[in-house]
């Protein structure tokens, strides 16, 4: 089986230890995690992972089974890139003069559809959200200047169609 982009999303309780216990699970079988990213949910009192990996479908099956294992999940999902909408953002730390003195920068700032977060005396900031690949072309363009610093989130993402763990939930909490 070939393999291919998953992201994962993991509903869970918001408890100590988790992301410890998940990141093991990936440890486990010697799949590198790509991207990660926890933030609340839609749910009150619920967070989410969203976890990128690049696997077959055969190996993210078992993963997410094995989280759905762990006490604090609620539940977890997996889906193709194509089932997405996800972006990531990066931060780029350049030197001021460069934003005066190279025309080139800002032409790059110009396509790329960036934004200048905040200029100091020393350096300036550029924001870029997008898919991995813009981001990368950014960087590859700034690079020949000198970049002071550089980061870059985990990826976000909703699904295309409807996530079915709000249902699921209603009917936990009917249960109890």
């Amino acid at each position: 089986m070939e393999k291919q982009w998953f992201t994962i999303s993991v509903y869970s309780e918001n408890n100590v230890g988790l992301l410890n216990r998940i990141s093991g699970i990936f440890l486990k079988r010697h799949i590198n995690i790509e991207s990660l990213n926890v933030s609340k949910s839609e749910i009150e009192n619920v967070s989410k992972f969203t976890v990128v990996v690049h696997t077959t479908e055969i190996w993210v099956q078992r993963i997410v089974q094995q989280i759905e294992k762990q006490i604090d999940v609620i539940k977890a999902f997996y889906h193709t890139d194509d089932e997405t909408i996800f972006q990531e953002t990066a931060l780029f730390k350049i030197q001021s003069s460069l934003l005066f003195d190279e025309r080139q920068i800002q032409n790059i700032i110009k396509e790329s559809h960036a934004q200048i977060v905040t200029v100091a005396r020393d350096f300036f900031v550029l924001a870029k959200t997008g898919r991995r690949h813009e981001i990368d072309e950014m960087h590859d363009k700034l690079e020949p200047f000198g970049i002071m610093q550089f980061v870059r989130s985990g990826r976000i993402a909703v699904t295309k169609d409807t996530m079915p763990i709000t249902e699921l939930l209603a009917e936990f909490q009917l249960e109890n």
